[in-house]
């Protein structure tokens, strides 16, 4: 069996370093609020090139709180609109109802799945505030485009980065493109903690001080309230742990990157597109997303060669039962994604020889009814 991902053998490869780090904090007897969350900040802050960095409790709170954040500052209230891409995970969606705020769903580029910023502007209304951009499947948005059509309707451009750890464009890295962003360090990420965990990252002091607050109960002055916050906090576990890995992220990148060229360079299906990478630094390849109209066939067929595949996502956000008010809408370009997108195995631990198995396997499937 090639796994997905063997988050196992990618644990082992931080051995034994990762569990001496995970020991020292355990001794410590300081769990929270403590010096490695604000070591791993700081790091992280250095690597994505922004001044601040804010560690949370997961990706969907980082979103969340990034947009509580500027409604506490005046800067959005509830009703108000964020553009965001249909096709993205339901997490994103959740960030902006959760406060209150209005999703406006924009179809993607169907080359690269990323939200297309030519369809953006037709949807900016006067309650329009912010464009949620998803760096999605490690691949950076088209960011410049996106400004531009930001800056010409004073709308604030919020990163989810989730997918996208250490991603490049035009020399800078995702995390410092807009006015904040939001990251996750699920275990699964290219930057993955040992359970839960999050960060948003900015160059917005004020913001970021305010999130700060808003991830401690809305305090930080003990026993001092001025907003109504939630309790979010990434724990000192899960930074030492962070911090211990992130100076292997570039390279574990880079290896991901290769795996990907070796896909693009070997599968030669006619029935599977390859995906649009544009720029060779920009692509993290958190996940390498194919498309088939023959989808669950090829998931199939790859599984009866051992090969383990997902799919993100089979369901489209707007499709969901729980946004049931958007069930008749229609973004056929969001749809047939969902309908065809399959997600091969990559990671920084997979073998050459694994993905030649998997480049034969997949060149080798076709259709029963062709």
């Amino acid at each position: 069996m090639i796994k997905f991902l063997d988050l196992e053998k990618v644990t082992a490869s931080f051995e034994p370093g990762l569990s001496r780090e995970v020991q020292r904090v355990v001794r410590s007897g300081w769990y929270l609020l403590g010096n490695e969350v604000h070591a791993f900040e700081e790091a992280f802050a250095r690597y994505c090139g922004t001044s601040e960095c804010v560690g949370v409790a997961n990706g969907l709170d980082a979103l969340t709180l990034v947009l509580r954040g500027y409604m506490e500052m005046g800067q959005m209230q509830e009703g108000d609109e964020v553009i965001v891409p249909a096709n993205t995970y339901i997490a994103t969606i959740l960030a902006i109802t959760r406060n209150r705020l209005v999703p406006v769903l924009c179809e993607p580029d169907e080359g690269t799945c990323l939200i297309d910023p030519s369809r953006i502007e037709p949807l900016v209304t006067a309650r329009t505030k912010a464009v949620m951009v998803v760096h999605l499947y490690g691949q950076a948005a088209d960011m410049d485009a996106v400004a531009q059509v930001a800056a010409r309707h004073h709308l604030k451009v919020i990163e989810d980065a989730a997918q996208a750890h250490g991603a490049v464009y035009k020399g800078r890295r995702v995390g410092n493109l807009g006015d904040a962003s939001a990251f996750s360090f699920y275990p699964g990420k290219n930057l993955g903690a040992l359970g839960d965990g999050g960060a948003v990252a900015t160059n917005d002091a004020e913001l970021a001080k305010v999130v700060r607050a808003l991830a401690n109960y809305g305090s930080s002055v003990k026993y001092v309230f001025p907003y109504k916050g939630i309790n979010s906090r990434l724990d000192e576990v899960q930074a030492a742990v962070l911090r211990h890995k992130l100076p292997r992220l570039d390279a574990d990148n880079e290896r991901r990157r290769r795996i990907a060229e070796r896909y693009m360079a070997g599968i030669r299906n006619p029935f599977v597109a390859l995906p649009e990478w544009r720029e060779r630094e920009g692509h993290v390849f958190h996940i390498f997303a194919v498309r088939c109209k023959q989808r669950d066939a090829l998931q199939a067929y790859l599984a009866e060669q051992g090969i383990q595949t997902l799919i993100h996502y089979p369901v489209p956000p707007h499709k969901q039962e729980a946004y049931r008010e958007w069930n008749d809408r229609s973004y056929p370009i969001t749809e047939r994604i969902h309908r065809e997108e399959l997600s091969l195995p990559v990671s920084p631990v997979m073998t050459g020889e694994e993905a030649d198995i998997v480049i034969n396997a997949v060149n080798s499937f076709a259709p029963k009814d062709e």
